[in-house]
């Protein structure tokens, strides 16, 4: 029997033998796994926030009362945001530079994104190198933190076997006393007494430096295939930390005046409802906590397959997310409930966020259990896995967002590119590495992805909404997953979030107050340089306007701008099958008037996809009438 032959008519150029075949670049490729994603994104958004900033945050903010403002911030801007990053990812299978084909003139805002990730993978992973640090020091039988009289410690130092002590025979006075945790943290491991300030760095410390070199290596080795060797990880990254937070939580609650700390963590207060600066801190939790903005969702979300179910992994992370932050604080509050009460002071007094809660409260607490190092590296491997998967998804953002961009030359050597990326990453962050190396870590972390990433997050917003358009956004998403987002959603997009996120980044710049670390004020100067690294990020998008424009041939409004503000021919799904409806009608070669018969031809009859594709362009002719009348 002889094969059917197709008429040239109906075969693009892509589908031929010859030399275009070999010309196009090397596969992206996918998730290897159908967990990977979930996983990969879970292990994203859980991260050290969760464990050192939300629980503090929440008894801060009124304890238990805090949830009501945290979980309508989740509904309003957290899960529509969400969800508005994995479709774009999903639909287009592009990173966060390469998507703006969507709308080519606000390209600065993938620019600004990747600034802002670069930025933050710098400082996150000198966290990561002080957990290893702790990590490595807890492998022995007394923890080096548990004493004074070490070559570190001042006369103020006093342990809380003299504290516990004095409570049975005289009062002990220890206003003026500082924790044998503390002074390790910032005499050893820091030693910050050998800097005068950010502009007096210091010398390198080289076990820090080494730590820090390890970190990078281990993210290396983990990203070194994309996300078919980070989705791997991701199954021990993302789930041990839960096993060892479970068994912390277990550890806590069973300690004497654990429920102390539980009950100061979670006590309703309910007036801190009438306080808008409650309802700001549960939307700024949200906001950071889930990680969009950055890149990583919309990054993970581009591997998967074009129908993948990316509404159920919405509530599944995001919810999980919640919950997780929630546990945490248990887990947290209880152990501090249980050292206010070895140490005779009010919970209120020991407990503290970010590295004061990991690097000097926490380890306080590990030296009054029982067994204590093992306690103690539990708890920092915990922190090493929070930190590692969140690590990975802003490296793959960045290396994907430039191997998109350039998939011909890069994508064949990812793994050379993902290691210059890194290396680079590596010396700019050795300045972290010196004895005052602390304040720029403040500084960075203050400044990097402050209101820079919520004027990326509210254009990203108002550009999918407004300039491609809401009913084509929702027709994309009808087209992908085969229904249209809701009333809900919508409205989200349209309003509240975009709101949100303005009544955030007003805020910010009204109750603007200049960083500190402990007593230390920062000079003018480094001031400056940090609300440039903010206003840096905010430039990209004008200066890629001009770009965008200066491309386009014409006038300057009637073709430049509105000609850069259209779909770039190309927008659509990245696989030839999956160009359904209207978007055939951009794929290279097609010559057919009748684009859709071609796609069924080629690919086999009509799938139920394609019926929604052939429902969609069926509206969008029946709104081409109503528009014409």
């Amino acid at each position: 029997l002889t094969q059917p032959v197709t008429p040239d008519l109906l075969v693009s150029p892509s589908s031929q033998d010859g030399d275009l075949g070999s010309e196009c670049p090397e596969d992206r490729g996918n998730w290897t796994g159908r967990l990977d994603f979930l996983l990969s994104c879970i292990g994203y958004c859980v991260g050290l926030g969760n464990v050192w900033r939300f629980p503090y945050r929440a008894y801060t903010n009124g304890g238990g009362a805090f949830l009501v403002p945290y979980f309508i911030m989740l509904a309003i801007c957290g899960i529509p945001i969400f969800f508005m990053e994995l479709s774009l990812g999903q639909f287009s299978s592009l990173g966060p530079l390469a998507v703006w084909k969507i709308s080519p003139l606000f390209k600065g805002v993938g620019m600004g994104t990747i600034l802002i990730v670069s930025l933050v993978a710098i400082y996150y992973n000198m966290i990561i190198a002080y957990v290893l640090f702790y990590l490595f020091a807890s492998l022995t039988s007394d923890l080096p933190w548990q004493h004074c009289g070490n070559w570190w410690n001042t006369d103020l130092c006093l342990d809380h076997h003299i504290i516990k002590a004095g409570n049975n025979t005289l009062p002990v006075n220890i206003s003026n006393t500082v924790s044998p945790s503390e002074e390790y943290w910032s005499r050893y491991v820091l030693h910050i007494q050998g800097s005068s300030g950010i502009g007096n760095p210091g010398k390198i410390r080289w076990n820090l430096c080494l730590c820090l070199l390890l970190s990078w290596t281990i993210v290396y080795l983990c990203i070194l295939k994309g996300v078919k060797s980070s989705g791997k990880v991701v199954y021990f990254t993302a789930t041990f930390p839960y096993l060892i937070l479970v068994m912390l939580l277990i550890r806590g609650v069973t300690l004497e005046g654990a429920w102390k700390g539980i009950q100061f963590y979670l006590t309703p207060q309910f007036d801190h409802l009438l306080s808008s600066k409650v309802w700001i801190e549960a939307a700024l939790q949200i906001f950071y906590s889930l990680g969009v903005g950055f890149g990583g969702l919309l990054t993970f979300a581009s591997y998967n397959t074009f129908h993948q179910n990316i509404y159920r992994d919405t509530f599944i992370v995001t919810l999980g997310n919640a919950i997780t932050s929630i546990l945490a604080g248990f887990a947290i509050f209880s152990v501090l409930g249980y050292m206010s009460q070895e140490l005779g002071v009010p919970v209120n007094q020991v407990a503290k966020a970010g590295p004061g809660l990991a690097f000097v409260v926490y380890p306080q607490a590990m030296t009054m259990l029982p067994l204590s190092p093992f306690w103690s590296f539990l708890f920092f491997f915990m922190l090493l896995t929070l930190g590692l998967d969140s690590q990975f998804a802003f490296m793959e953002t960045i290396v994907t967002a430039v191997t998109d961009e350039f998939p011909y030359y890069l994508r064949p050597k990812k793994a050379s590119f993902s290691a210059v990326i890194c290396i680079a990453l590596f010396l700019m962050g050795l300045i972290l590495t010196t004895e005052g190396g602390m304040y720029w870590l403040v500084l960075l972390d203050d400044y990097s992805a402050g209101f820079g990433l919520m004027v990326v997050v509210i254009t990203t917003c108002l550009v999918v909404t407004r300039v491609y358009g809401m009913k084509r956004f929702c027709r994309d998403i009808h087209m992908m997953l085969g229904f249209k987002p809701g009333p809900y959603f919508r409205a989200c997009w349209m309003v509240l979030s975009p709101a949100t996120m303005m009544a955030l980044l007003v805020y910010n710049i009204v109750k603007y107050q200049p960083s500190e670390y402990g007593n230390y004020r920062f000079p003018t100067w480094a001031e400056v340089l940090g609300i440039l690294m903010g206003v840096l990020s905010c430039l990209m998008i004008p200066m890629g306007m001009v770009v965008a424009v200066l491309q386009e041939e014409g006038t300057l409004w009637e073709v430049g701008v509105q000609q850069a503000s259209r779909p770039a021919m190309d927008w659509g799904p990245s696989l030839e099958e999956n160009r359904t409806g209207v978007y055939v009608a951009s794929l290279a070669g097609s010559q057919s008037p009748k684009p859709l018969m071609v796609h069924m031809r080629k690919y086999g009859g009509i799938t139920s996809y394609e019926n929604t594709a052939i429902e969609v362009d069926r509206e969008m002719e029946e709104e081409d009438e109503e528009e014409s009348m």
